[in-house]
């Protein structure tokens, strides 16, 4: 199977390489090697049952970016960061902000009982001086 680049490279696909990129991710997170393997297996042989030549790398990005999000937020968004290549931190403090909001049942950003929420509204009240 051939993993289609953003710029329309081919290369052939390589689980290692989703593992390290999940490995990177979940580094000093309560996130099991069985766990991550297990994700790409399962994924490796969803693709290769569809038996399709092809898949698009965004596909994989996507599917990685996803089990993380399920399993460990602080994982998500070290894989975020680097996946969806925030242009600057008011890009990355959103992503966090729906993350909490989502998370938390939506409380508003300025919502004080929630510590995370009210913490990212000083730090987004700082980075808009």
């Amino acid at each position: 199977m051939l993993v289609v680049k953003k710029g329309g490279i081919r290369e052939p696909f390589d689980r290692s390489k989703i593992i390290a990129g999940m490995i990177k991710a979940c580094e000093k997170r309560p996130i099991s090697m069985d766990a991550i393997e297990s994700f790409v297996s399962d994924f490796e042989r969803e693709l290769q049952e569809r038996g399709e030549r092809e898949v698009d790398s965004s596909e994989i990005g996507e599917r990685v970016i996803n089990k993380l999000y399920e399993i460990d937020e602080v994982a998500y968004v070290r894989f975020a960061s680097v996946y969806r290549s925030f242009k600057d931190v008011n890009q990355f403090l959103s992503e966090l902000t729906d993350l909490l909001n989502e998370k938390s049942g939506k409380k508003t950003l300025g919502d004080k009982s929630d510590p995370a929420a009210h913490t990212l509204s000083l730090i987004k009240d700082k980075t808009e001086k």
